[in-house]
């Protein structure tokens, strides 16, 4: 029989997010049941909840910033037991059979991950997300979050974390390499952290320098104000990897003008329009631009111990459910720092 748990359910694109119950099934023989601690506030949950973005089906609950503990495993899982400190991200399925699932990139299903929220599983019932006090699993897309990381400091590294993680580590990021994160949000805070980490001497380029004080306590070398013209005649052929995470529309070929030779533009950042660049701007300098989302769940837990060695995790305003549009709104004012994460005891 289906359990009920507690969730804040987004009912249209103009509707707060209220209150409410959802089903969750029994764990099957590979599934596991988690308890939800804590969800954190992503983006992608605002432009889902508000229909920003095509093809939301509602009534819709987000979330796919999730840590928690077991509190159920099916007859035939292996992978984690009750007890354990786990935590699920961006998927939660996928075809597992073809190239890309079977090389560990199950985000690159050629049939289509199943998303965390607003998608469908193989029970043909709609995915529900974090915005809940459970959620059922299988084994094979649960993370394991090892300790020394709290729970709450864990939950974005799920989506905010592996998003930053995967280019810097597809690219390259390490000693001898000049890095820049053009943002420093939810996404672009852990990107210092983590590329601090591996080695890399990191720049943060952002619309003021306000928030420099905590760049260079997260690990930056520098921070410029990207509104000074002079950061952009000052650094031309300068960083060998640049990641975008912003989601405004920006000037793409003021920055490829920053890339050394051979140097690579990341975009993680989801801008509503299409980019644009002239073609000059990448044939000068062997100049590449390209697109990243997160990991597969081979390198998401590659991710997470990493962290947990180096001593990183989000830097947290835990809030109660009752706040989560009030996130939402300071999220698309910039007023966090530098990640909301739900308490899901207050669901």
């Amino acid at each position: 029989m289906p359990t009920i748990a507690n969730a804040y359910i987004a009912n249209s694109a103009t509707s707060a997010l209220r209150p409410g119950f959802i089903e969750r099934s029994d764990p099957g023989e590979f599934d596991i049941r988690i308890a939800i601690k804590f969800c954190g506030i992503c983006h992608s949950d605002i432009h889902t909840a508000r229909g920003d973005w095509a093809s939301v089906n509602f009534p819709v609950v987000v979330g796919h910033e999730i840590s928690g503990i077991v509190e159920a495993v099916g007859a035939k899982v292996t992978r984690h037991a009750v007890g354990d400190r786990v935590g699920v991200g961006c998927f939660v399925d996928s075809c597992r059979n073809c190239v890309n699932c079977l090389a560990g990139e199950e985000q690159h299903c050629l049939s289509g991950s199943t998303s965390t929220y607003n998608s469908v599983g193989r029970d043909g019932r709609p995915t529900a997300g974090g915005y809940s006090n459970s959620i059922v699993v299988d084994e094979n897309y649960v993370l394991r979050i090892p300790e020394g990381i709290s729970l709450e400091a864990a939950a974005p590294l799920l989506c905010a974390g592996i998003t930053m993680y995967s280019p810097l580590r597809n690219w390259g990021a390490g000693p001898g390499k000049r890095v820049a994160i053009i943002g420093m949000g939810g996404l672009g805070h852990m990107g210092v952290k983590i590329a601090t980490a591996l080695g890399a001497q990191v720049t943060v380029l952002s619309q003021s320098l306000r928030k420099q004080a905590d760049a260079l306590r997260f690990g930056a070398a520098a921070c410029h104000a990207t509104s000074d013209p002079t950061t952009f005649a000052r650094h031309q052929g300068y960083f060998d990897l640049i990641i975008n995470t912003v989601s405004a529309d920006i000037d793409i070929d003021q920055y490829l003008s920053l890339l050394a030779l051979n140097g690579t533009l990341v975009i993680v950042g989801l801008p509503s329009k299409p980019l644009t660049q002239r073609a000059w701007s990448l044939a000068s300098f062997r100049r590449n631009l390209a697109g990243s989302k997160m990991g597969g769940i081979r390198q998401t837990q590659e991710m997470l111990d990493f962290c947990a060695a180096h001593g990183l995790g989000a830097e947290v305003e835990v809030i109660p459910a009752s706040e989560i549009d009030e996130a939402f709104d300071r999220v698309i004012d910039s007023a966090v720092r530098y990640r909301f994460v739900i308490d899901a005891a207050t669901f």
